[in-house]
């Protein structure tokens, strides 16, 4: 079965529906993946831009980003590598106030067994059991 991997501007055209034309292109590719057709794969970094260019350049509102990109994240036909990590870190996201990335940033140390960070973010004071440690 044919492997394809998905660009951060496909989700955007899909979600924000700005250009009529490509988003019913988009669909297409989806309920090809759906109908088991074609294996779609992402990355998180693609899941990362995408919440940034929702937020950023389209001004879409915190609530309404976490909601649409955990609706793709959770798509049962197509592979992001690091799901788990991704969709937890959209619920941090979504109830702290940080950056995605430093949720992302979280759930990941958590998962490595890891309480402590060095930086200079004040993101980090607002996470329950990390320690932060300035440099």
């Amino acid at each position: 079965m044919e492997k394809v991997f998905v660009d951060t501007n496909v989700f955007l055209r899909y979600l924000t529906k700005d250009d009529p034309l490509k988003y019913e292109r988009c669909t297409e590719v989806f309920k090809r993946a759906q109908q088991g057709d074609v294996i779609l794969t992402t990355s998180a970094m693609v899941i990362a831009e995408l919440v940034w260019t929702l937020l950023a350049y389209y001004k879409v509102p915190k609530s309404e980003v976490v909601q649409k990109v955990s609706i793709i994240v959770n798509t049962e036909f197509l592979r992001i590598p690091e799901k788990e990590i991704i969709a937890d870190a959209l619920v941090l996201y979504g109830r702290k106030d940080i950056d995605y990335i430093d949720a992302y940033n979280v759930i990941f140390m958590r998962l490595q067994g890891v309480s402590k960070i060095c930086t200079y973010d004040s993101d980090f004071e607002a996470i329950e059991g990390l320690q932060k440690e300035e440099p």
